[in-house]
């Protein structure tokens, strides 16, 4: 294993981040340093991985949360292998493919009424009169049942 002595300012220079980034990735647990005898943060040089994998994972829109309980499954709490890396990105795909389809009805829908109970637009009366959507729950009912039905759409797809 690789001797820890990478400076904080060596690796939030190599991995394209803040100091601070780096104070904040420990405080979180996501990363991990030791202390030299001066009590200076020393990193090894496979810390480059986690972060990496953090900030292609935040990237995508994977929660801080999500990448620790990910870093967490791994055998003593190990940097990423690309074996792992593949498991991980197999496990964030469905959540990603899932905001992806979100997104999309919300593109699609944006000019149009989306079941809100604003009644703002002239086509709410034709989709939502009187907001009796308001029954079926709250927020964007349309645009939320539209993405429900986008999932039951790919589970069937994938049965």
């Amino acid at each position: 294993m690789a001797e820890a002595n990478w400076s904080v300012g060596k690796v939030a220079k190599r991995c394209g981040i803040n100091i601070s980034a780096l104070h904040f990735y420990e405080q979180q647990g996501l990363i991990q340093s030791s202390r030299n005898a001066g009590n200076q943060r020393r990193y090894k040089p496979e810390v480059l991985r986690r972060i990496s994998v953090i900030k292609a994972a935040q990237k995508v829109g994977v929660s801080l949360d999500e990448i620790k309980k990910a870093f967490e499954s791994l055998p003593n709490n190990r940097t990423p292998t690309v074996e792992d890396w593949q498991q991980l990105s197999r496990n964030w795909q469905r959540m990603l493919d899932g905001r992806i389809a979100y997104l999309q009805t919300l593109r699609n829908n944006l000019s149009g009424c989306i079941g809100c109970g604003c009644l703002s637009m002239t086509s709410c009366p034709l989709y939502n009169p009187n907001d009796e959507l308001a029954e079926v729950g709250s927020g964007p009912v349309l645009l939320d049942q539209a993405e429900e039905r986008a999932a039951g759409d790919e589970h069937d797809q994938a049965s």
